[in-house]
């Protein structure tokens, strides 16, 4: 019977055990999916990559979350340029460089922790092939409302709205670009707004939320399961969206429309198999570009004249 009593208390000191740990995993995990979601003041150092990180530093940022300050603009265009204001879920900002006898319009989106100037290299080169560019401050970011990113989720919507606008001044010709969250937004709003561009570009896109959210951990060589999931429940949770369902993967399904997807070739960010997963399963003209030697960067940099090559040739073809 001592023997039964004593096994008896320590099942109850293992559960309990494991229910104070669950609760600490899962505090630790709201507080990291909100850094995640909310950009800090721009004053405030942004953390280092983690490959740089002691061993101390990355335990204290799996604990507490990552400093991501705000992103602000820090440069503005050498061209002429109008600063447009549209009212979308939030109020975002955008610049309107127009090209001499354009032929269309491409509007471009940046990537997580990016803001529209960091894609000025981007638009220069779209205006060489004649086009009007519309570079976008998503919401949290540049000049745009508020601190908060849905890492694409609710982007998606200020995608349409870009898109909305363009149409409603008289623009035919309309091309989207965006690059990784930018990506992801793009596919999520033509599935959620059967929108209708000439085309779409786009580079980096990631699978699903989990996947990108899990190799927040893989990068220091920390296990993924549990904490991934649990960032992006709570990561939805306080940003009113259920995170597990954000598949890019899926959305590209209801893509018909022409496609150009690049992808690095040493991209730590985002797998082979998801962007193979994404172009196998959009639906219209598609074409799949790999820089073998590129990670998750600006191709532009290392890339240039190749990207230069393969976007002209799409312009062209659609």
């Amino acid at each position: 019977m001592k023997f039964i009593s004593n096994r008896k208390k320590n099942f109850k000191r293992l559960a309990w055990s494991l229910v104070v740990v669950f609760i600490l995993m899962n505090i630790v995990a709201y507080f990291h999916a909100y850094k995640f979601t909310h950009f800090a003041d721009p004053a405030i150092k942004k953390t280092a990559d983690a490959k740089k990180l002691s061993t101390a530093a990355k335990i204290k940022t799996l604990l507490l979350g990552v400093n991501n300050p705000r992103p602000e603009n820090i440069r503005q265009p050498e061209r002429v340029f109008q600063t447009i204001k549209l009212q979308s879920n939030k109020e975002i900002e955008c610049w309107l460089i127009n090209a001499d006898s354009s032929i269309g319009t491409v509007i471009i989106f940046h990537g997580y922790s990016g803001e529209k100037s960091s894609m000025l290299d981007k638009a220069e080169e779209f205006i060489r092939l004649g086009y009007n560019t519309l570079l976008v401050d998503f919401m949290g970011s540049g000049g745009s409302e508020g601190r908060q990113t849905t890492i694409g989720y609710k982007e998606a919507e200020e995608v349409k709205t870009c898109f909305d606008y363009l149409v409603s001044k008289g623009e035919k010709r309309i091309f989207l670009f965006g690059t990784s969250m930018g990506a992801a937004a793009v596919l999520k709003s033509i599935n959620d707004y059967s929108l209708t561009p000439s085309g779409i570009i786009i580079e980096c896109p990631f699978g699903s939320l989990y996947e990108t959210t899990a190799v927040r951990f893989r990068s220091m060589n920390a296990p993924a399961f549990p904490m991934a999931g649990l960032l992006v429940f709570w990561g939805g949770v306080q940003n009113g969206f259920w995170g597990f369902s954000y598949k890019p993967t899926e959305y590209a399904k209801m893509v018909t429309i022409p496609t150009l997807l690049m992808y690095g070739g040493k991209d730590e960010k985002v797998s082979r198999k998801e962007t193979d997963n994404i172009y196998n399963n959009l639906n219209g003209p598609k074409k799949l570009v790999t820089f073998s030697k590129a990670g998750h960067e600006n191709y532009l940099i290392d890339h240039k004249e190749d990207w230069v090559k393969e976007v002209k040739s799409f312009l062209l073809t659609y």
